[in-house]
């Protein structure tokens, strides 16, 4: 390096460091440089004091286009502006700035502005008041609304079959988080390796905008094998053939087993391919013994069940007969058995399926075992409920509770799998798996009412991990004053965002059972 070079390159390392604290939001940053020529090599010192921090004193997000004479323009255009990344008394960071800008675009096309773009931006900022003035001008374009769909690289399965998982109606608006929720729902079937759409957002095409999809299909045959351990069931070993398209008509066969310490598993299902009105068909017979609280049970079901297709608006109904053996230590076998009619609505309205941050699920199930075919009459009625709520961009809280009761005078002749326990990773934490129910010499059996509700709250460290605090309360009993009557179990966790859904790592203390805990546990619960 020459010294002309050299006296250049520290002469512009002054503005350079101003420009630096400058995307931090240190609009009056002092830089000095400092050269030491008795060592060598000369060693050179800047020093930047960035003085106080510049804080956003105003936003204006102004929308041209489309979006503005349309309701549901209207809503897109509040909810940009509530999710505005760099609100007024926020400190001012050019990173966030660039990244606010890119996400009101992406906010914007995802819902039916696809050619949606920014014609303006501009963040005027005063060093002396240390405030920032940002405004940024939108162009909504036209509404897109959905028109025909172009399958690429089928061989094996027809495009009406695809296009049967589809709940998106020919020249509706078009939205994101719709056609989101279709390619997921295409790769969640089985038969495809890899889906990927496109719309076109040409905004001549608006009023019926072509969407392409690609495909890769995946092999119609699988067979696996694995070991693992939960802090419920304890060891596994488990394996599983699949085969995606028996003779040629995408029928599905799945044939699982698994075998763990304190349960043991086997099943045949098949699968058909959705209809044309939106339904999947299942059948399924299975075998299951468990081993749990010194109960012992044997349970074999044949089962037909049919599902909407939609997940965040589900009905569901099925016919299933059941026979159970349970054997409570120190007593004698009981036998029964039930043809159980039920069906079930599932809400789902969240942000996002696999790991919700604001919003609310909930379930009703209800069924009852049919007189003359059953051992006993009864009923059966559950309701779940889940809400997620945004505290802060670091802060959330989440609420779940559950209820349940059995019809019934009583629980004798009522096959164990309709009958209540509860404890363990994801119901009451602090306590053994299903270990709250009745107590009948030393077993743990199921009762006919369930309670049980908790209540999170997570401190987020980074967008992918948090940590958490929690208390659950809850039990399982033959009358609802005892169901009532909660074990209580708290304690701390952490929480990761997997691309599965959350996973949960939690040390729980059981105030009941005076023990501390180990769980943990992956997804949702429903």
């Amino acid at each position: 390096m020459t010294e002309v070079l050299f006296e250049r390159l520290s002469a512009q390392a002054v503005p350079q460091g101003a420009e630096a604290a400058a995307t931090q939001g240190y609009f009056s940053a002092q830089v000095d440089v400092a050269v030491d020529r008795s060592r060598q090599p000369v060693e050179v010192t800047i020093t930047v004091s960035p003085g106080p921090q510049t804080t956003i004193s105003d936003v204006r997000i102004n929308v041209a286009g489309a979006a503005t004479a349309t309701v549901e323009g209207h809503a897109v255009i509040a909810r940009m502006r509530e999710d505005w990344l760099l609100p007024r008394g926020d400190a001012f960071n050019q990173r966030t700035w660039t990244a606010a800008k890119d996400a009101t675009v992406r906010m914007m096309a995802a819902n039916s502005y696809a050619a949606a773009r920014m014609t303006e931006s501009e963040a005027k900022v005063d060093p002396e008041a240390r405030s920032a003035d940002l405004t940024v001008t939108l162009d909504s374009g036209p509404a897109f609304h959905f028109g025909r769909f172009d399958f690429k690289g089928l061989s094996r399965y027809t495009p009406e079959m695809v296009n049967n998982f589809s709940s998106i109606q020919p020249g509706s608006l078009y939205n994101e988080q719709v056609l989101d929720d279709y390619v997921r729902r295409l790769l969640a079937s089985g038969y495809f390796a890899s889906v990927q759409a496109t719309i076109d957002a040409d905004p001549a095409n608006a009023k019926a905008a072509p969407v392409t999809f690609a495909f890769i299909e995946a092999p119609t045959r699988r067979l696996e094998a694995g070991l693992g351990y939960s802090t419920d069931t304890q060891y596994r070993v488990s394996a599983n053939y699949v085969n995606l398209d028996i003779f040629g008509s995408a029928l599905q066969f799945y044939a699982d087993a698994r075998i763990e310490s304190k349960l043991q598993q086997a099943s045949v299902r098949f699968v058909r391919p959705p209809t044309a009105g939106g339904w999947i068909d299942s059948y399924a017979m299975q075998l299951t013994g468990t081993d749990i609280e010194n109960l012992r049970t044997k349970t074999a079901s044949i089962t037909g069940r049919r599902r909407a297709l939609d997940e965040r608006r589900t009905p569901a109904f099925g016919l299933g007969f059941y026979i159970d053996e349970q054997t409570p230590f120190g007593f004698d076998t009981i036998r029964s058995h039930a043809l159980y009619v039920d069906g079930e609505y599932t809400w789902r309205n969240v942000d996002s399926l696999l790991d919700p941050t604001r919003g609310w699920m909930a379930n009703v199930k209800v069924g009852a075992g049919i007189p003359g075919a059953s051992t006993e009459q009864f009923g059966r009625v559950v309701a779940q409920a889940v809400a997620w709520y945004p505290l802060s961009k670091s802060n959330s809280l989440s609420a779940r509770v559950e209820l349940g009761a059995v019809i019934a005078d009583t629980r004798d002749g009522i096959p164990s799998n309709f009958l209540f326990r509860t404890g363990g990773d994801t119901t009451v934490r602090g306590y053994a798996f299903e270990s709250l129910g009745v107590q009948q010499g030393a077993a743990i059996v199921g009762g006919r009412y369930l309670a049980v509700a908790s209540v999170e709250a997570v401190h987020w460290v980074t967008p992918a991990w948090g940590i958490a605090a929690f208390v659950d309360a809850g039990n399982a009993a033959d009358t609802p004053s005892d169901a009532l009557d909660p074990a209580l179990g708290y304690g701390i966790g952490a929480r990761l965002r997997t691309p599965i859904g959350p996973f949960r790592f939690d040390l729980a203390y059981g105030q009941e059972s005076k023990s501390v805990r180990v769980h943990f546990s992956v997804g949702l619960a429903f």
